[in-house]
């Protein structure tokens, strides 16, 4: 159905500017989500998939891999997405010995703290309670900290008690224990300050050590009380649960106002609770990053981003973004329009069904208002009404590239090769 003629002129110009319209929006749409990844925004699809709403809403929030940030919870999955990162940041800078060794005292921290200290004073004997963090090496002749535990204030105290300055005492014997008074400070200082303490102590400081985020446990008032407080996780957590389960419920119950209501109160409230517990976490990582870039010279800056492992969600990103520009640019030129529209009204379902706007469920964000049909939609069924138009035939390459196909293969494509084919006796009449 090739022949213009068979359609009102109007109606040819008005259609394939509808598939020019449309084309064009899909290739800006592609470029402008290109171009926002160099941004300090880039461009994602997963808030919109989290937020999805309706009878596919598992579906699609589960394409994101992890809908309810659950993994940033987790320390185990958090440290060792850390350390694939360190590996990527090592191999993509070309980071030397000194580089690698300060990253590692960043994510890893060091094995143990040291200072020169020549002999303990006399009968001076590390407590059991102690030595658990800090020992004497009387071969090394060094005071050291284990890196890991580091060093209490209660025990740099226990350690300085154990040795009292004694001016009856010989001028040696003073001195021994000044050295020894020093050392400890010294150690302390270093055993303690926020710089040495490595990125993954902090890590789980903050979901395993901090009590309001992670929770307590008191077995010994196990007979009296509960025996566990709840932390900001745990309270996350259980009000995951129930919002699934009041959603559930209302999705049996969807003539009832009050109920969707409750709910979009709850998953306000759910939002506000899981940036608390995951935005710190967030946070640390961004702050790690950052000091890792101060290790770079300008030579190994210029190298650009280090590229991360492919997520769920970047492998949707990167389809949308290659799906929009290639479709863009085929309904332009009215290369293979059959197949780009059909594709095209697949993509535009695709992005309606997770914000469905049908009947007991939640608006999506925004002026738009609409039952049923919405914007989205409207453009897949203008991109089907193109599918069964020969729009390419009459504006576009698949004019040119059939006409170029007839004759390679028959060769009877021109006026006067058609006529002499007409007119040609079969080989059946020879």
């Amino acid at each position: 159905m090739t022949d213009t003629k068979k359609y009102c002129c109007l109606t040819v110009v008005l259609i394939v500017a509808l598939r020019l319209s449309i084309g064009w929006q899909f290739l800006y749409e592609g470029l402008w989500k290109f171009k926002a990844l160099g941004t300090s925004a880039p461009w994602s699809a997963e808030g919109y998939l989290k937020n999805a709403q309706g009878p596919f809403r598992n579906y699609f929030r589960g394409m994101t891999g992890d809908p309810d940030d659950l993994n940033w919870l987790d320390r185990d999955k958090v440290a060792a997405k850390w350390d694939d990162w360190a590996v990527r940041f090592t191999n993509h800078f070309g980071l030397d010995d000194a580089q690698k060794k300060e990253l590692d005292r960043l994510l890893n921290g060091v094995s143990d703290f040291r200072v020169e200290l020549a002999a303990l004073p006399e009968g001076v004997t590390i407590p059991k309670d102690v030595a658990k963090a800090v020992k004497y090496d009387a071969k090394a002749k060094r005071l050291i900290c284990d890196g890991k535990l580091h060093m209490l204030a209660s025990e740099r105290e226990a350690l300085l008690a154990l040795a009292k300055i004694d001016e009856s005492a010989s001028a040696e014997t003073q001195k021994t224990v000044k050295a020894f008074h020093d050392a400890v400070t010294s150690l302390y200082k270093r055993a303690s300050d926020a710089k040495a303490i490595s990125f993954k102590e902090r890590l789980g400081a903050t979901l395993v050590g901090n009590p309001e985020v992670a929770g307590r446990v008191y077995p010994q008032y196990k007979d009296t009380i509960d025996e566990r407080r709840l932390g900001d996780i745990d309270l996350y957590k259980a009000n995951l649960e129930r919002y699934e389960a009041n959603l559930a419920k209302a999705n049996k119950q969807s003539a009832m106002q009050f109920p969707r209501e409750h709910l979009q109160k709850q998953w306000s409230e759910l939002q506000q609770l899981k940036s608390k517990v995951v935005g710190p976490v967030k946070s640390l990582e961004s702050e790690l990053k950052i000091a890792a870039q101060k290790l770079l010279s300008t030579e190994q800056l210029a190298r650009g981003p280090v590229k991360l492992a492919a997520t769920p969600v970047d492998r949707i990103n990167k389809q949308t973004m290659w799906g929009l520009t290639i479709l863009g640019v085929m309904l332009l030129v009215g290369c293979g329009t059959r197949i780009a529209a059909v594709a095209g009204a697949f993509m535009l379902v695709m992005f309606y069904l997770p914000l469905p706007p049908w009947p007991g469920v939640p608006e999506a964000p925004g002026p738009e208002h609409s039952l049923f049909i919405n914007k989205n939609l409207i453009e897949a069924i203008a991109l089907l009404a193109i599918a069964s138009l020969p729009t390419g035939q009459w504006f576009g390459l698949d004019r040119l590239c059939s006409k170029f196909w007839c004759r390679k293969k028959s060769g009877c494509c021109s006026p006067t090769a058609g006529a002499a084919c007409s007119t040609a006796p079969s080989p059946a009449t020879k």
